[in-house]
């Protein structure tokens, strides 16, 4: 999502359905509490992943 890509770019890179992304990304962005790509990926950049990496 980071990078632009479509749905469809993505699945094909992760060689899944375009369906399973499409769900997805829903659910990033439900959980983020935004309502498209660019409000979760600036959303996502105030997240420290470290903490998360260290379970």
């Amino acid at each position: 999502m980071s990078k632009g890509e479509s749905n469809k770019q993505i699945a094909y890179n992760l060689n899944i359905a375009e369906t399973t992304v499409k769900a997805h990304v829903s659910a990033i962005l439900r959980k983020l509490g935004v309502h498209n790509r660019v409000q979760a990926i600036l959303s996502a950049s105030d997240v420290d992943f470290s903490q998360y990496l260290k379970r």
